[in-house]
């Protein structure tokens, strides 16, 4: 350690005199930054010399440390200066080329060579000097709290006098009177004091009002935030929650002003003297700590059963709220040991006797609160079954690990483990309270934006209400970490090394980058989406391009600025991404084999918007899938079928396999019409009418004109068919339903019939239906084709034929 930081010490002592030799003399800038490099070296060798004696108070190193931190922040900022001047000569080096091995250069070239080089190493030395110095504060910063953190876990760990020997009693009750008689005679002296009595008379009017504005605000204070509530309601918000959650904090701020109130009267009369000036100093903060747990019992047993962030029956309610006060208590007793520890020099025989009481009052109201906690609430016919205490796993565990500090810090102080004891104690005890704190805030923002969004209690099922919980919880990290025994200065600390960010290769990713980068391609892909929104609504529709091309050009330019956001945003964020690429090569290697198909449609989607072979808008079918192109982008397309039903088709589908447009390039379509008349029908009288009907129609197009072919002859009509050009393809449903309709309404008129197939049954010996022959007799069924006449279908199974005798029974 010692040759460690003595070999740091000479290369940076080495740095700053070639600093010095290379600037060409010690001129007025120089002479400053040598007193501030020689005053940090000394606070650095002051500081090994602390560290390795071991002897300095907590205190001391933590102003030590303090000290440190802010040499460490200046060399922090010291090595990222002069960064765009170096870049620019490393740059022009950089033309220049390397020098001829054989010296042979010419001597202009030479000279500004040895110039720009000169001035590179006059902009490294400071550079090298804040790294070095700045790694230096770091390990130094380290080591003071290591021996912090060493010190706090020897004195958590430490036993001492245990608290049940009666020996020690009548020790801790002879400090605790001496202890107080001090106390009463000082302020019994500043009484009857005739400063005090001259001050009391200077300060009057003030003591006067301060003495009656803080005992009206105490007892006044909870009936003048109800009548506040009142009038607050008047705004609307009823039934969110909103005006009686700050009706509840009123209730606690008032009285809390009004007890600062009153400390500051007795501090301006003189009556207290030394050691009760510092006891009223606590004062304020054991009031905000008891009345932030009455106010906590108010809000976790609310007045109606629904809004109980505690589950609990009826019957003990009222405990419940008792004993989530006397925690508050507790901890205000603890405080006064502490101050009494502080103020007064007891022995730790007294220290343990005063502190076990609380230790152990405060473990039995834990573990009755645990107990209520397992009862069930009735359930409600408004909110149906009410969810038990401790239904979440997260409760559950909360809640086994407080009952089992309940039995165990007891324990601890029992045997002398007084501090142990309590840095489990009373963190629960806090950790508890700032749950339910967090958990009722929670609430209240849900209240809250649902009396402004007018959502109502249906805004605590909102996605913003689940993420306001996540920041809660991530927020409160730190104040967790301080009750469990962390340091202000190592969450500082913590906070630093996360702005400083991490080396990736080259790069130094930090917080200020990242932003940088998102908010750069934030501003970025809002731009190119407000380009392709004018594109598509204002610029494109006044062109003659048609709607595919279009949607083309659209997303062409979606994916380019894209592309450019995501350029400009690493390149100011100062990303310097060459050190990744064996990285990247690697992984696009990785991304040929494994994602192929993802790689094969992203490539068709591409050749789709330029090539164009299907646009939005057509009528396609691929796969045995019918409908209109709705959307094409870069991996699928969706078709919109026509029973309005999207399909999402992968790009290559339509690039490799075989694609059916009925629009691409026109909506030109034929429609066919099929029909069939009656035997015996004249088919040149058929083919006119046809013919006239089809000419007839708005959607056929006289050229090429209708044409009406004559298909043949069918098993029970002669067929014919019309066929014609549309204007739009995608109207051949509407049009052959419109010459159907005229088909039907022709005919009639003219007298032509349409067929359709008939079936006569004839039955032989029916008499076998009616039950006149034995049962063992069949029933002989013929069956035979007519086109005349429709018989209804009997059939037998016994005999089934085609055709029969006219002759041999009755027709149907």
């Amino acid at each position: 350690m010692i040759l460690h930081r003595l070999k740091t010490g000479l290369i940076a002592l080495t740095a700053l005199l070639f600093l010095v030799s290379a600037q060409g003399g010690v001129g007025q800038i120089t002479d400053e930054y040598r007193a501030f490099f020689e005053e940090w070296r000394n606070t650095a060798d002051r500081a090994e010399s602390v560290i390795d004696a071991n002897r300095a108070s907590d205190a001391a190193l933590e102003v030590l440390r303090s000290r440190l931190v802010e040499y460490r922040e200046i060399f922090h900022a010291d090595r990222s200066k002069n960064t765009e001047r170096i870049e620019t000569l490393q740059s022009q080096l950089k033309v220049l080329g390397d020098a001829p091995e054989n010296g042979d250069e010419p001597s202009d070239i030479a000279e500004v060579r040895d110039a720009l080089q000169t001035q590179l190493v006059k902009l490294n030395v400071p550079k090298i000097i804040a790294e070095q110095a700045h790694s230096r504060a770091n390990g130094l910063i380290s080591e003071i709290d290591q021996i912090i953190r060493d010190r706090r876990g020897e004195t958590l760990l430490k036993r001492g006098p245990t608290p049940l020997n009666p020996e020690y009693w009548p020790i801790a009750w002879r400090d605790f009177s001496n202890a107080w008689s001090s106390l009463y005679n000082e302020t019994y002296k500043g009484l009857t004091s005739d400063t005090a009595y001259e001050k009391i008379r200077a300060n009057l009017p003030m003591i006067l009002f301060l003495l009656a504005a803080g005992l009206t605000l105490i007892i006044r204070g909870r009936a003048w935030s109800r009548h506040a509530g009142e009038a607050l309601r008047s705004y609307g918000g009823r039934g969110t929650g909103v005006w009686t959650f700050v009706v509840s904090l009123l209730q606690v701020a008032l009285p809390f002003i009004g007890v600062n109130l009153l400390v500051q009267c007795l501090s301006n009369s003189g009556i207290v003297g030394i050691q009760g000036e510092l006891l009223l100093e606590s004062v304020p903060q054991w009031a905000l700590i008891y009345f932030a747990y009455h106010w906590l019992a108010q809000r976790v047993i609310a007045s109606q059963l629904e809004e109980d962030l505690i589950p609990v029956s009826p019957e003990v309610r009222v405990e419940t709220r008792f004993l989530i006060e006397c925690l508050g208590f507790m901890l205000v007793l603890q405080s006064m040991v502490d101050d009494f520890m502080r103020f007064q020099t007891s022995s730790p025989v007294t220290d343990a006797v005063l502190a076990f009481p609380v230790i152990a009052a405060t473990a039995l109201i834990l573990a009755r609160l645990n107990r209520i906690g397992l009862r069930r609430k009735p359930q409600s016919d408004e909110a149906g079954t009410v969810i038990a205490a401790g239904a979440s796993r997260i409760i559950r565990l909360i809640r086994r690990v407080s009952y089992l500090l309940a039995y165990v810090a007891p324990l601890l102080a029992a045997v002398g483990y007084l501090n142990a004891a309590e840095a489990l104690i009373y963190p629960a005890v806090l950790t508890l309270s700032l749950l339910a704190a967090l958990v009722l805030l929670h609430r209240f923002i849900g209240d809250l934006y649902g009396f402004v969004g007018g959502k109502g209690k249906d805004a605590r099922d909102t996605l913003l209400f689940v993420l306001t919980g996540f920041v809660l919880a991530i927020l409160s990290l730190p104040v967790f970490a301080l009750f469990w025994g962390a340091r202000v200065a190592d969450l500082t600390e913590i906070w630093a090394n996360f702005l400083n960010g991490f080396e990736f290769g080259d790069t130094r990713i930090s917080p200020t980058i990242f932003l940088t980068f998102v908010l750069v391609f934030a501003v970025g892909y809002v731009a190119t989406r407000l380009f392709q929104a004018s594109l598509r609504n204002s610029l494109l529709p006044k062109t003659r391009i048609d709607p595919g091309g279009q949607n083309a050009i659209v997303s062409g330019f979606g994916y380019l600025g894209i592309i450019v956001s995501a350029i400009l945003a690493v390149t100011w964020a100062g990303l310097d991404l060459s050190s990744l690429a064996i990285v990247a090569g690697a992984l696009s290697v990785g991304i040929g084999f494994g994602l192929q198909t993802i790689v094969s449609n992203f490539v068709s989607g591409i050749i789709l918007l330029i090539e164009r072979p299907v646009s939005k808008g057509d009528w396609i079918e691929v796969g045995g899938i019918m409908g209109y192109v709705r959307d094409i982008s870069v991996r699928s397309t969706r078709i919109e079928t026509f029973d309005r039903s999207d399909v999402i088709v992968p790009n290559s589908d339509l690039i490799s396999g075989t694609v059916t447009n009925y629009t691409r390039g026109n909506t030109v379509g034929r429609v066919i019409v099929p029909v069939g008349v009656a035997y015996g029908t004249d088919p040149r009288r058929v083919e006119n009418i046809l013919f006239e009907i089809a000419k007839a129609h708005p959607m056929v197009l006289a050229n090429p004109g209708p044409s009406v072919v004559f298909q043949g002859f069918g098993a029970d009509s002669l067929d014919f068919e019309i066929r014609a050009i549309l204007r739009d393809v995608n109207w051949v449903l509407s049009v052959k339903s419109d010459m159907n309709y005229q088909i039907a309404q022709r005919f009639e008129e003219e007298g032509i019939e349409i067929p359709f197939a008939q079936r006569d049954i004839w039955l032989r010996n029916p008499e076998a239906l009616r039950g006149e022959v034995s049962a063992q007799q069949a029933t002989q069924v013929a069956v035979s084709d007519d086109q005349t006449s429709a018989k209804p279908h009997l059939p037998d199974v016994s005999d089934m034929s085609d055709g029969g005798d006219a002759d041999g029974g009755d027709g149907y």
